[in-house]
């Protein structure tokens, strides 16, 4: 079973780009503790900083259809709906090892 890599391009309403990260935090969090997550990271645009990327690492797909079941994603969706632009643009992706496992993959 191959695991699976989300990469969600964030754009917040103008000004509102830390109220998003605040309101994400504890939904964060409560992801950190699935079983099948092994990586969801929110990072900054550097080039726009008013931007956002959340990279998410998944055992499964299984693991991942099981957390857009979690009651705490309907808050991301509230968040959403509330605090940003447009719609995040979100892919899915399997790895493609490239290199070294240790680099090639994340």
């Amino acid at each position: 079973m191959s695991q699976v890599v989300v990469v969600v391009l964030i754009k917040p309403q103008e000004g509102k780009v830390d109220e998003v990260i605040s309101a994400f935090s504890p939904i964060i969090e409560k992801t950190h503790e699935e079983e099948g997550c092994l990586n969801y990271a929110l990072h900054r645009n550097i080039h726009d900083p008013g931007n956002l990327v959340l990279i998410e690492r998944w055992r499964s797909q299984e693991d991942l259809d099981q957390h857009f079941t979690k009651p705490y994603m309907a808050d991301m969706a509230k968040v959403a709906g509330e605090l940003l632009d447009e719609q995040p643009n979100i892919s899915f992706c399997t790895p493609e090892l490239v290199g070294t496992p240790e680099k090639g993959i994340l």
